[in-house]
């Protein structure tokens, strides 16, 4: 079992096909056994990003409509949500202003760091070797400012 936290650019490879949809299939396969873990502000993003490609004419409707419903039948159920809370808000500003972050890729790592902190947490506590958080994402500004707070990260776009 590995632990995995998706932004938007990683999670939206599983509803719509990209360069990294098969590998990001196979870690989310429930076989897998990962722990999967998303922000609560993911939904909007990729109902956002899905709908922007139906505009574009990247998507037909129906393609469109079937990944719109798959993700919201499956959003709660299928990754552990952290929800965007005040407290995660304010370290999300901190980590705009310090990584020069776009406003939502800032409280995606808010929202990393959060889960990344309590592992780390939960294996001091116990003496027991815990699972490392990889950051999945496909945004490199993301990334960057992930691997100089300490996360691992992996980019979907290299498989």
């Amino acid at each position: 079992m590995a632990v995995f936290f998706f932004d938007t650019s990683a999670l939206a490879k599983l509803y719509v096909m990209e360069t990294g949809t098969a590998w990001v299939r196979r870690l989310t396969d429930p076989a897998a056994q990962n722990r999967l873990y998303v922000a609560r502000i993911t939904l909007v993003e990729l109902v956002s990003a899905i709908t922007r490609r139906k505009k574009n004419g990247d998507l037909t409707q129906a393609m469109a409509g079937a990944a719109l419903a798959t993700l919201r039948s499956n959003f709660d159920s299928d990754y552990d949500v952290v929800e965007v809370t005040s407290f995660l808000v304010s370290q999300a500003e901190a980590l705009a202003e310090k990584h020069v972050l776009r406003g939502y890729d800032a409280v995606q790592l808010a929202a990393a760091t959060q889960v990344h902190s309590a592992y780390v947490a939960a294996g001091k506590a116990s003496n027991q070797p815990m699972p490392t958080l990889i950051l999945v994402s496909a945004d490199l500004d993301l990334n960057t400012a992930a691997q100089a707070e300490g996360l691992a990260v992996d980019d979907p776009n290299m498989h």
